[in-house]
């Protein structure tokens, strides 16, 4: 095969319907930072910021990384967002076959997080991951239920989970403070400190966020609000003394 048949032949196969069809996602490009959600008497709560980042750049401010997802459940992401969309895709299409079987019953939250760690560590072998850090909670039949999937498919069920600088951050916090008997203005009030001090902490951050709750009656998500921050820590003595998150 001389040279100019040798180029036809990898053009031909670069141009295939098997070479179109075969997309990656190499690095993540607009990405969402921590995803917090504790268990509290009545349900689970859930807190996340509204930002994406573009690489380093604080590029979009408003951008919603909780849904809910059929009648049970609720679920949060970190990481790529576009591979978010894509998993909702998903999502979306197993409501609507559950749905039309029309039988009375309906996937809960134990389910859909199972389903979650089936489809990530499926898409991790392929070396396709999604690029994304899961979190699904969700009320059904009177008992919560909290669990978190990574992008290789590593999942675990919890009283309380957080994502990205939110596990090292946020679960020390949630450690010492949480408890089973929370009510949900002390749950609600737990995770504005989190989130304060990923504020502080985590340069992703943006101070905008919304708190979404899940109990029996169903998902509620509050409306974007943000948290009152005080940077006055003494700079010319200990910048950090007094400061939430400090060592």
């Amino acid at each position: 095969m001389n040279s100019m048949d040798s180029n036809q032949a990898k053009s031909s196969l670069l141009c295939s319907p098997e070479a179109s069809q075969s997309q990656r996602t190499p690095n993540p490009y607009v990405t969402g930072t921590s995803v917090v959600a504790l268990k509290y008497k009545d349900g689970v709560l859930m807190a996340a910021d509204m930002g994406g980042s573009y690489g380093s750049t604080l590029r979009y401010k408003s951008i919603e990384r909780m849904k809910p997802i059929g009648k049970h459940s609720l679920l949060g992401a970190s990481g790529e967002i576009s591979d978010f969309q894509e998993l909702l895709r998903y999502l979306d299409e197993l409501t609507q076959q559950d749905s039309m079987c029309d039988d009375g019953n309906s996937l809960g939250p134990k389910e859909i997080h199972s389903y979650l760690t089936r489809v990530m560590y499926n898409r991790r072998n392929k070396f396709d991951p999604l690029w994304n850090s899961l979190v699904l909670g969700g009320v059904k039949n009177g008992k919560t239920y909290l669990g978190i999937v990574t992008m290789i498919g590593l999942n675990f069920e919890d009283n309380h989970v957080a994502t990205g600088f939110g596990n090292h951050l946020a679960r020390p916090i949630l450690r010492d403070e949480w408890r089973k008997d929370l009510s949900f203005e002390e749950g609600v009030r737990l995770l504005e400190k989190c989130m304060r001090v990923l504020l502080y902490r985590d340069r992703s951050a943006v101070n905008k966020l919304q708190i979404a709750n899940i109990t029996k009656e169903g998902v509620t998500i509050s409306q974007p609000y943000s948290l009152k921050t005080s940077w006055n820590f003494f700079a010319f003595q200990n910048p950090t003394a007094g400061a939430q998150g400090s060592w």
